[in-house]
């Protein structure tokens, strides 16, 4: 009996035909829990560790030396901006006040002098009001673009000078030729000056000095910053080397030690220069800038104080008015050379000194002009007031004022010499973080490479 076999069938099996066990491939990817088991495996690794150790030394080093790099630049630059705009700025903000003090002085002078005003008090005048052109231009030059305020008291002020000497050569024209409407031009002048161009002038300079020591004060101290950063970058290089010495059984490593002396140079030098830098920053603001400030407000007041005595004949002044202010500014201008005696501050005793004596030489000569002002002899109290006598008040008010002026220049002199000291020790230091950061990263490099090498 022949049994029929059945041949396979050779079409293939539909989609909805289930597939046999046997024919399942497994795929090529690998499970997610063997990969994470792979992955902390290898991070427990010695040449990871090396690779992680590496990374963060990196890190470290180039933030650090970027930070140093950075403030050392902020203050160079800060520095360099005090120089070059914010004191002179300043200086000229304060000779601004004094020129137009000694311009209106001396037209004062001319008009109590009466008819052709003596050479050398219109030379004087003529002098002052030039200083005071330069000082404005001077003053110009020197403001940032986003200073408004400061733009907007020169820019009254330069409206308000010509206005002013307009009516002073009105005035001397009238009184060369006795017309009494002379006097009126120039009370309108001095009510101008003294209302006006002194107030702004003094608005100015009170801005400006004020800039000057904030400015300082801010970098008065040591860029800690920085320094916290690169004693952090050489503690990690430290203890970098002793886990090496340990994973590696090797104690020295040249390339990390390379690193490490790159960041204690670049440490050593910026302690070195920032202190120093910081130490003269300090005595800028404490020998030069405070000072000047004081300086200043004294010779301010002296000039406030030779108005008042002078536009009391000028007006004929019968109410005691001028006397009360020449009196107050004698007084504030006395409280203050005093307080600056007892400061501590040494630059400019011996004019502190001769002005203070001055002063007071000042106050009894003005008692004797009040006296023949009050009998009604106003030609006494006026030779008094302008004339040549070396016992008299415009002596004792030129002594004064030019003891003054000498302590300002002496004090500015000081700032700017400290400033120059400051801004000089840190120059170099900014591409020299840069150049000694890199240098470590490289020793970073030649130190851990080799080492990950001999794992693979």
């Amino acid at each position: 009996m022949v049994v029929d076999r059945v041949a396979p069938s050779t079409e293939p099996l539909g989609d909805d035909r289930p597939v046999p066990a046997a024919t399942h491939h497994p795929s090529p990817d690998v499970p997610r829990p063997r990969r994470s088991r792979r992955v902390r495996a290898y991070l427990g690794t010695t040449p990871s560790k090396l690779l992680l150790v590496a990374f963060a030394l990196t890190v470290l080093s180039l933030v650090a030396g970027s930070a140093a790099a950075v403030q050392v630049s902020d203050r160079a630059r800060t520095l360099d901006s005090l120089l070059t705009q914010v004191e002179p700025l300043a200086y000229a903000s304060q000779d601004l006040y004094s020129s137009l003090s000694i311009a209106d002085a001396a037209a004062t002078t001319a008009f109590i002098s009466g008819g052709l005003e003596p050479a050398d008090v219109r030379a004087r005048y003529t002098r002052a009001i030039t200083d005071a052109g330069q000082d404005l231009v001077d003053a110009s030059a020197g403001i940032a673009t986003a200073d408004y305020t400061a733009h907007r008291l020169l820019t009254d002020l330069s409206v308000s000078l010509p206005v002013y000497t307009g009516l002073v050569e009105t005035a001397r024209s009238n009184n060369r030729i006795g017309y009494p409407v002379g006097a009126a031009y120039l009370r309108e002048a001095s009510t101008l000056m003294q209302t006006t161009l002194l107030p702004l002038a003094e608005q100015l300079h009170t801005a400006q000095a004020a800039t000057v020591v904030q400015t300082q004060s801010e970098f008065a101290t040591p860029p800690w910053l920085s320094i916290g950063l690169l004693l952090a970058s050489l503690a990690a290089l430290v203890a970098a080397m002793v886990l090496l010495a340990r994973w590696t059984r090797r104690t020295l490593n040249p390339g990390l030690i390379l690193a490490a002396a790159a960041v204690t140079a670049l440490l050593g030098w910026l302690l070195i220069a920032g202190l120093i830098s910081s130490t003269a920053t300090g005595n800028a603001l404490d020998q030069g800038a405070r000072p000047l400030s004081t300086l200043t407000t004294a010779r301010i007041l002296t000039q406030q104080a030779r108005a008042d005595e002078t536009l009391a004949l000028v007006r004929r002044d019968v109410s005691a008015r001028y006397h009360s202010q020449f009196v107050e500014h004698l007084d504030r201008l006395q409280a203050l050379l005093d307080e600056y005696d007892h400061s501590g501050m040494q630059v400019g005793e011996d004019e502190i000194a001769a002005a203070a004596a001055a002063r007071t030489a000042w106050a009894q000569a003005h008692e004797r002009l009040d006296g023949l002002l009050a009998a009604g002899d106003w030609t006494g109290a006026s030779e008094i007031a302008v004339g040549p006598g070396q016992l008299d008040s415009a002596a004792f008010f030129f002594i004064a004022d030019k003891e003054l002026d000498a302590a300002i220049e002496e004090a500015r002199a000081e700032l700017r010499g400290n400033l120059v000291r400051a801004h000089s020790t840190l120059a170099g230091l900014t591409p020299g973080a840069l150049v000694l950061s890199a240098l470590a990263v490289v020793g970073i490099g030649l130190g851990l490479w080799p080492r990950w090498r001999e794992y693979q």
